[in-house]
């Protein structure tokens, strides 16, 4: 089939190496627009882009998907079909009417469950024991369609929201490949309404959510840790300077929330409401990520210090 693909992150070029793996005919990608990365804020194009243009696919990075321009390069490429994944922006009505076979969207949770932005890292934080992918007909909603089939994966308490992310990758890869198959041989393709009462939601996380609180339970602090890492990064502040942490363990030992109760081979120990945070990898402002130990060497932590201050 002829199809435009829409998606931006690394998440999404998976889908996109899945649609040229089945032989699909990719004949435009669209993506957001360059941005600037880095500290020496160059103009990046997204993975989505790279991957289109490394297999010669036209793209387009439209600001905005009303514009007549968009409509027009949407409408002259003759697509069967629209295919979606994590492009960022919301499409309009007069874009989902144009494929005349409708856009299916690869959603990275068990819908209706954590609908929006940000469901991989919320699974984690939330501390989810079971997670996946949806793949779903698109409609004027956010994420509110029709389910077509899901793919479940479990999560376990080791995973992070990178190694999360690749696990469902892969899923998303294989509901694509089930859909083109009942799609060759001409399976009638399952139509499953979303209960909306069950429906939960994966806001995009803001930037005070990162800053860790160390009040909080250790297995909540914990989860975002893990939730948040490796990007956007939970942090907490060290004599007026941020830390990324991008990898801690839970602790046993207990003191008073938010300070350094022990320094080890394997961590840095933060006390928190109801035991503790071993900090295993962190990344100090404008240095690069590095192990706790290498990180002991190089300072003086004191029992005591509060975090924080």
């Amino acid at each position: 089939m002829r199809i435009v693909f829409m998606g931006t992150p690394e998440f999404a070029v998976s889908t996109l190496e899945t649609l040229y793996e089945c032989g699909q005919d990719v004949v435009l990608a669209v993506t957001q627009p360059d941005r600037p990365k880095g500290r020496g804020y160059v103009m990046t194009p997204s993975p989505v882009k790279v991957c289109a243009l490394e297999h010669g696919t036209n793209v387009i990075t439209p600001e905005k998907m009303r514009d007549e321009s968009v409509i027009k390069a949407l409408e002259e490429a003759k697509a069967d079909m629209f295919i979606v994944t994590a492009f960022g922006k919301i499409l309009p009505q007069s874009v989902l009417d144009i494929p005349p076979l409708g856009c299916v969207n690869v959603h990275a949770s068990l819908l209706p469950k954590l609908r929006g932005a940000a469901p991989i890292n919320r699974a984690i934080m939330n501390g989810d024991e079971l997670g996946g992918v949806t793949l779903m007909y698109m409609d004027a909603g956010m994420d509110t369609g029709d389910m077509i089939i899901s793919e479940t994966v479990g999560i376990t308490p080791e995973l992070d929201a990178g190694t999360y992310h690749d696990l469902l990758a892969r899923a998303g890869s294989k509901c694509l490949k089930k859909f083109f198959k009942m799609l060759e041989i001409g399976e009638k393709i399952p139509r499953v309404k979303q209960n909306g009462e069950e429906a939960t939601y994966a806001p995009k996380i803001t930037n005070e959510e990162t800053r860790i609180d160390f009040d909080l339970p250790a297995k909540e602090v914990y989860n975002k840790i893990r939730g948040l890492s490796p990007f956007p990064g939970a942090y907490f502040t060290l004599e007026g300077k941020r830390i990324k942490v991008l990898k801690a363990a839970l602790g046993d030992k207990n003191g008073e929330p938010g300070t350094v109760i022990c320094t080890a081979e394997n961590g840095i120990g933060i006390a928190c409401a109801g035991g503790c945070v071993m900090l295993e990898v962190i990344c100090p402002e404008g240095k690069k990520p590095t192990d706790c130990a290498s990180y002991l060497r190089g300072h003086s932590l004191p029992l005591g210090t509060r975090t924080n201050g």
